[in-house]
């Protein structure tokens, strides 16, 4: 085995058994543990620097055989009735060659390196996590409208007809391969999954194309499978049999012996020529139904803006203010705060944390990040998108307000965890003027999102009275205060569909928003959705307050308006 099929084994993951592949499942999914997944590479990539530097001295040694076997024989003065030289000639051929041949140094070096790629394993990504990171490229390619070609350059670029606006330049470009674009293609082929699959592969063939004949150890895939692949894939789409036959016909060219291929394209052309005298409309790729069809439509266009607000300034009624509350906590030290919206009422609280509040809450919180269930009915669910993880509350269910097709990474700290959080904890008492002292306000909530991480639309108060939030017996959630404990470079925006306006990441900044009116009726225009993060490790922290608690705080009136 060759230096570069040894490769391959450094980038073989997830292949341990079951029980394994069960234990270590999310491991993957938030942000923070992908960051956390440098580690293991970083130990596999000085097991290849030893590997390689065996063999670089094994390859000298050889080398150094080979030169002077071959100077021998360059040497047409060299007389073969030389006893000494016989003697060698015959040892070489005897003893030499053979030990060089079965010599036990590269098996020692490949094994060294398999021992230690053992030793690690268990802390490699699982399959499925290179399947949820591939839905979430294509969900930031859904959302953001990101043109494949360009993310496979590196850049982030939406294409609308003939525009190209950039949504993101990073400073240093990470190309994708062939092979990257064809794994990335073959989750959504596998899922049946077309209006994906065929872009992603395209690029992969195009590249595969454009290198052909060069040979990359870690590849899984090459040309003939990216054909094969999105072959299948336009036929599968609308009966585009032309496009099926002629990516088939090129398969063959590379792979001329292979039966099934040949098989496809004798059932592509009766196909054609069976429908040569009917007029065939040129297919139409639908993307997928996804979850909340009716609000998408606005919620990705909110998502696009990335949170830009630029006519905010010309409402008269919205405005910039210090806050105290007329409380004597923050008399000495008032909060900046901002008038983002009116109906529903939202405010920002600038610089509510500060940078090492924040960094701790994250570090309090990490070690405690768990994958998230839903509630359905009275079952408790998995749900199918693993963007992030959560600890139980000790009361069960709340996590039943979750859209079924988000997950996220969370914990939920007391505030005995650390005096910090009490500190907190009267900060945003003060601030609100609320009691936010359980049972009338949840424990906090930290948040990791993962590779485009997002939360699609939805309400943070209960909508119906079968809600398991009423557990808690401190009635509905009646506000939101939510804490952004990191910076984004690009996405992870607060979209309000319904109101129309997104609030981007402020990092150490609080939004603040009533979920109920004062007659206790929800405020349907807090539906609101998390936007997938484009590039950054979005982290936030949700206090959730119940209406218990609230009566002399914020007295209910019946007007259902107020």
């Amino acid at each position: 085995m060759g230096p570069g099929a040894l490769l391959a084994v450094l980038l073989v993951l997830g292949t341990g058994d079951t029980t394994r592949a069960a234990a270590r499942e999310d491991t993957f999914s938030a942000l923070t543990s992908v960051a956390r997944a440098l580690v293991p590479e970083r130990q596999l990539l000085g097991l290849l620097r030893r590997y390689l530097r065996g063999e670089e001295a094994r390859l000298r040694d050889l080398t150094r055989f080979y030169d002077k076997v071959l100077s021998l024989h360059e040497d047409s003065a060299t007389p073969v009735a030389n006893p000494l030289l016989a003697f060698t000639l015959i040892k070489r051929l005897q003893s030499d060659w053979r030990n060089v041949v079965h010599s036990l140094e590269a098996r020692e070096n490949i094994q060294a390196l398999k021992d230690g790629y053992e030793k690690v394993e268990q802390d490699l990504p699982a399959f499925e996590d290179l399947e949820g990171a591939a839905r979430a490229l294509m969900r930031l390619q859904d959302v953001y409208m990101l043109n494949v070609k360009g993310l496979a350059r590196g850049v982030f670029q939406r294409v609308t007809g003939s525009a190209v606006t950039d949504l993101y330049s990073p400073r240093r470009l990470f190309p994708l391969t062939a092979d990257d674009c064809f794994q990335v293609g073959k989750v959504a082929y596998d899922m049946g999954d077309y209006y994906h699959a065929i872009p992603w592969l395209e690029e992969a063939v195009s590249l595969f194309r454009g290198s052909y004949g060069e040979w990359k150890t870690e590849d899984e895939a090459s040309l003939e499978d990216a054909l094969d692949h999105l072959a299948f894939a336009y036929f599968q789409v609308g009966r585009n049999v032309s496009c099926a036959l002629s990516l088939s016909r090129e398969f063959l060219l590379y792979n001329p012996d292979n039966k099934r291929m040949a098989r496809n394209i004798l059932k592509y052309e009766r196909l054609l020529a069976e429908s040569s005298n009917q007029a065939v409309a040129e297919a139409v790729i639908q993307r997928p139904n996804v979850p909340h069809l009716q609000t998408r439509d606005t919620y990705e266009g909110l998502c696009q803006t990335l949170g830009s607000q630029p006519t905010h300034y010309q409402i008269p009624s919205l405005y910039c203010s210090y806050e105290t509350n007329s409380s004597p906590y923050l008399l000495l030290q008032p909060v900046r705060k901002e008038l983002i919206h009116l109906e529903p009422y939202i405010a920002l609280y600038h610089d509510f944390v500060s940078d090492s509040e924040a960094q701790k809450i994250r570090a309090l919180a990490e070690p405690w990040l768990q994958r998230s269930v839903v509630a359905s009915g009275e079952k408790q669910l998995q749900v199918e998108y693993r963007i992030s993880k959560r600890r139980r509350l000790v009361v069960s269910g709340i996590a039943s307000l979750m859209p079924q097709s988000v997950v996220y990474f969370s914990a939920w700290l007391k505030d005995t965890v650390d005096p910090m959080l009490v500190t907190l904890d009267h900060r945003i008492a003060a601030l609100t003027g609320l009691d936010v002292q359980p049972p009338y306000a949840e424990y906090l909530q930290v948040v990791n999102y993962g590779i485009g991480g997002h939360y699609e639309p939805h309400f943070d108060h209960a909508t119906s009275p079968s809600s398991p939030l009423y557990r808690m017996k401190s009635g509905n959630r009646v506000a939101t205060f939510m804490i952004y404990l990191s910076s984004v470079e690009a996405g992870g925006a607060t979209a309000f569909i319904y109101a129309n306006f997104s609030v981007p990441v402020v990092k150490n900044a609080a939004l603040f928003w009533w979920n109920l009116h004062r007659s206790g009726e929800g405020n349907s225009d807090t539906l609101h959705a998390g936007c997938p993060v484009l590039v950054g490790d979005k982290w936030v922290a949700n206090k959730w307050i119940h209406e218990y608690g609230q009566e002399f705080r914020r007295p209910c009136t019946s007007s259902p308006e107020d």
